[in-house]
């Protein structure tokens, strides 16, 4: 299976072609901003360096939150955008698993008080955090829940391993029963293709995980100039 995979929901612009398992080509840029500018011409450089052409694909990937509100807009509309025109399909994967199947077996293996779970945390920008926790074999434990860094303790106990953005000021508020995973705190092409090669086709396409609502809301009236 080919799968055209991307990244727009965190500080990076990533873009990248697997197939079966190897990546093709994979490109990533730190671009906190500008996503709309970066993603398109990336993609173009991807699929020609991978030797491809859209008709090839199998599937289109794309990271669907949480994560920045603009970014998740950005690459959720070039992923249908691109389905529509290549008739294929475009799949959504959350940043939360595409974090937690980086954590390396040996970092969740068997620890003293039981086998360690994956909590995946994403900065909000708000001084929260978008988190969610994964058992070992990288089923959802809980749903992806906006917390204050001091609820974290309360709400996640046992044995984590904490991967994402925000996973040094998570550990700190989680306390000794919690560790940094070494694992990249961006999402990876590979990781994001991989769940997606095996996702059933959802008919509605990609659909956006805000989790809370926007910063920025329209005033009464539609906001309409007067």
């Amino acid at each position: 299976m080919i799968v055209l995979a991307f990244d727009t929901a965190l500080a990076a612009c990533t873009a990248g072609v697997w197939r079966d398992g190897v990546i093709l080509a994979c490109q990533s840029v730190n671009t906190p901003q500008g996503h709309a500018e970066a993603l398109m011409p990336m993609i173009e450089r991807m699929m020609t360096s991978a030797g491809l052409i859209y008709g090839d694909l199998d599937r289109i990937a794309v990271t669907v939150g949480p994560g920045s509100f603009t970014g998740l807009r950005v690459g959720i509309a070039t992923a249908r955008g691109l389905a529509m025109a290549s008739q294929k399909p475009a799949i959504g994967v959350t940043t939360t698993e595409v974090l937690a199947a980086a954590v390396p077996l040996y970092e969740y293996g068997d620890a003293e008080g039981g086998e360690r779970r994956i909590l995946s945390v994403v900065d909000s920008k708000r001084d929260d955090v978008f988190a969610q926790v994964f058992t070992a074999d990288g089923l959802a434990a809980s749903e992806i829940l906006n917390l204050g860094y001091d609820a974290l303790a309360g709400t996640f106990t046992g044995n984590l391993i904490v991967v994402g953005d925000a996973a040094q000021r998570a550990v700190i508020s989680l306390g000794q029963n919690a560790e940094a995973s070494s694992a990249s705190a961006l999402c990876a092409v590979e990781h994001i293709a991989f769940i997606a090669s095996a996702r059933p086709i959802d008919p509605r396409g990609p659909l956006p995980i805000y989790v809370r609502s926007p910063d920025v809301t329209l005033q009464p009236g539609g906001g309409a100039l007067r």
